[in-house]
């Protein structure tokens, strides 16, 4: 388990003269740059204030980050400006920062991905205005095998949490059904994110068939609430089941990344038993995530330990689905 985090809720914020201030991370120089700019205006939370929380609690992100392309999702202007993406290092990424080179599928082309393997790289990501990191599924050791495999459940507005919640219990439930470990996380924003361990086991064309049958069980019991459509007029209101996150460069905001949403908002690991009625996103922010990690540790580190055997899985869901049983028949 990390070390314990520090009580401190700010940072102190620039150096006296407004210029650069540079700290020293892992032996390398970093250079951190405007960090009295509110990056969330109403809050009045800094720059600074994110890469307080990012370096107290690097400890806890960072096992998710380890080699792992990185899809950079910058907000260099806070949250009120859409900010933009960017995959590729670019020229001014310092020397001391891993990258690699992968062809991209959609276009043919190279990327230089960013590989966020210390706190030094954290810290440059998050000066750049990387206010969320989003890592791929898989590291560059399996690029096509990812580690778990991830149910994005979205609800269609700010007012439909329970839904979400419903959604995730259920999809619990069928994991339990077939004695597989399934992990849930805030996503930070609306939603939630239901994570099962794989190991590496599985390549992504065997892992999305397996999360669409995942998703289409859930949701055709709960039709009502839930659907896999990806049209929004076809949604009709209900929450959305996204299995397609399961593909070969897709990404999600890592457990213990900030969100640029109001309020500073914190991808959260919680455990089964805080999945109720009330709970709310909106609890867990880089004020109080430090805290909760003293308290609980990681709740999240059995996705990168353990697997499930997914053809049991699938083999247990059909025989289920075809005798039209409960799952705790």
């Amino acid at each position: 388990m990390a070390g314990k985090t520090k009580e401190k809720e700010r940072v102190s914020t620039s150096s006296p003269d407004g210029e650069d201030y540079m700290v020293k991370l892992d032996g390398k120089k970093v250079k951190l740059t405007s960090l009295d700019k509110f990056y969330w205006p109403e809050e009045k939370i800094t720059k600074g204030d994110l890469i307080y929380y990012y370096t107290t609690i690097h400890p806890y992100i960072l096992p998710y980050l380890v080699n792992r392309p990185q899809n950079l999702k910058r907000n260099p202007d806070g949250i009120r400006d859409d900010g933009f993406y960017q995959k590729d290092a670019g020229d001014e990424a310092p020397s001391w920062v891993k990258s690699i080179v992968i062809r991209a599928e959609s276009t043919g082309k190279d990327v230089d991905y960013i590989i966020c393997n210390d706190q030094a790289t954290l810290t440059y990501l998050n000066n750049l205005g990387c206010i969320e990191l989003n890592p791929w599924n898989s590291t560059v050791k399996h690029l096509d095998k990812p580690d778990y495999m991830v149910l994005d459940i979205d609800p269609p507005d700010d007012k439909s949490f329970d839904r979400v919640v419903e959604i995730a219990l259920a999809i619990k439930e069928v994991m339990d059904s077939m004695e597989a470990p399934c992990y849930c996380k805030t996503s930070g924003a609306t939603g939630l994110h239901v994570y099962v361990p794989l190991g590496a086991r599985y390549t992504y064309e065997t892992v999305r068939p397996f999360a669409k049958a995942i998703a289409e069980y859930v949701t055709a019991r709960h039709s009502d609430i839930a659907t896999t459509e990806r049209s929004l007029s076809e949604r009709k209101g209900r929450v959305y089941v996204d299995y397609l996150q399961n593909s070969r460069g897709q990404t999600l905001a890592a457990p213990y990344s900030a969100r640029p949403v109001p309020g500073a908002r914190v991808s959260t690991p919680l455990q089964w038993p805080e999945l109720k009625h009330g709970v709310s996103p909106k609890d867990f922010t880089i004020f109080t995530v430090p805290k909760r990690l003293d308290k609980l540790g990681d709740l999240f580190e059995g996705v990168l330990k353990e697997r499930i055997d997914l053809e049991k899985g699938l083999e247990i869901l059909e025989k289920k689905e075809k005798r039209g049983e409960k799952l705790d028949e």
